[in-house]
């Protein structure tokens, strides 16, 4: 009987021998579909090219907001004229990028211009657990003004943002390489 036991006993430690080991925190994993671009049809003093997966609101003073709803992300833009202060909105913007450098750990900028259309501009990238993680502005230098930022309406965490933050970047290079100022 004793053996009986022991035999048993023998059989359960070693058959459980496996270590249990903690499951890693799980990301969420988006498909991206490749986007379908439409033209701006609102009465803007600008026009451009967004994809057709956003949700565009329309806002006072020229401003739009382009919402991802399965993303929750939004690009909000802002549009201002001209009146001698270009310089003033140039740092302005500037000062918005930069509000992020306590929680950025890097932000570069890339200069973008069309000088046939009097695009000019700049795509600041923000890589981090900042709040934005993408801004830019467009300008002809002259008379328009246009402000954007992309923010997520969860809690940031550059690491699982990544994928949808490069998504939407590629969908703000689109819409500043469509830009265009209406005359």
């Amino acid at each position: 009987m004793s053996r009986f036991f022991f035999s048993i006993i023998i059989i359960l430690f070693t058959s459980c021998s496996e270590e249990t080991l903690p499951k890693p925190k799980a990301f969420l994993n988006l498909e991206y579909i490749k986007p379908t671009y439409q033209e701006l049809i609102l009465k803007r003093p600008y026009t451009f090219e967004f994809s057709e997966r956003v949700k565009l609101k329309d806002s006072p003073n020229n401003w739009l907001k382009l919402e991802y709803p399965r993303l929750k992300a939004s690009i909000d833009i802002t549009y201002r004229k001209i009146d001698g202060n270009l310089r003033e909105l140039l740092l302005e913007s500037e000062k918005l990028v930069f509000k992020h450098t306590s929680r950025a750990e890097q932000i570069s900028s890339k200069d973008y211009v069309k000088n046939k259309e009097r695009v000019f501009g700049t795509l600041y990238d923000i890589t981090g657990n900042a709040a934005s993680h993408i801004q830019f502005h467009i300008t002809d230098s002259t008379n328009h003004f246009i402000k954007g930022a992309l923010y997520f309406k969860i809690k940031p965490n550059y690491d699982s943002l990544l994928p949808a933050v490069n998504y939407i970047k590629n969908d703000i290079l689109h819409l500043m390489e469509t830009f265009q100022w209406e005359k």
